[in-house]
């Protein structure tokens, strides 16, 4: 019994770091040109959260600083009924540059993400494999440094997360806003 369940959580871990590998990070990332100020195009989801709150979510603007420390201070504005909410994570370096974990401390769940690609001037492509009790799931975000990007950038958004396992219906390309763009300083 107790040698039968051991095999199925190393099974269970196997699988986690497989599917984390899966996930490729920037080649020669560098970090100081991530930083700054940057829209969120499109935002894929397999969670029941993003099936729930799709139908009501729009662009918003994100502010990347890194710490004294060497981790990423992520700040997201985004509108919510007539209110302007602002989010703040800590994006702690790991061993990988480009991979960094969160742990939300809201929902306890732990948030493997990794810079995928990025030019650093026009988009950056970010995929996150989060664990939590009740299982877990993938989100890709697609950044912008404007309110636009070319068809090009969103069908490489569109077939990145495809490849991740999302179906179409979980691929959104925010709808633009210019609700609470101008709070995020």
């Amino acid at each position: 019994m107790q040698t039968t369940l051991l095999s199925i959580l190393g099974l269970a871990l196997l699988g986690t770091l497989r599917a984390q590998d899966s996930i490729p990070v920037q080649a020669d990332f560098q970090q100081d040109k991530l930083t700054g100020r940057w829209y969120s195009i499109g935002l894929a989801s397999n969670s029941n959260w993003f099936k729930e709150k799709r139908h009501l979510m729009k662009m918003c603007t994100t502010i990347i600083s890194t710490t004294a420390e060497g981790n990423l201070e992520v700040t997201s504005t985004y509108p919510k009924g007539d209110q302007c909410v602002t989010r703040n994570s800590l994006y702690t370096k790991t061993e990988q540059p480009g991979r960094f974990s969160y742990t939300s401390p809201r929902w306890g769940s732990k948030h493997n993400v990794h810079v995928v690609e990025t030019n650093y001037e026009e988009y950056a492509l970010v995929a996150t494999q989060i664990s939590k009790s009740t299982g877990s799931s993938t989100m890709v975000l697609l950044y912008s440094r404007t309110k636009e990007l070319s068809p090009e950038r969103l069908e490489m958004f569109t077939q990145f997360c495809r490849e991740q396992g999302l179906a179409d219906e979980e691929i959104l390309i925010l709808p633009q806003t210019d609700k609470c763009m101008a709070d995020a300083a």
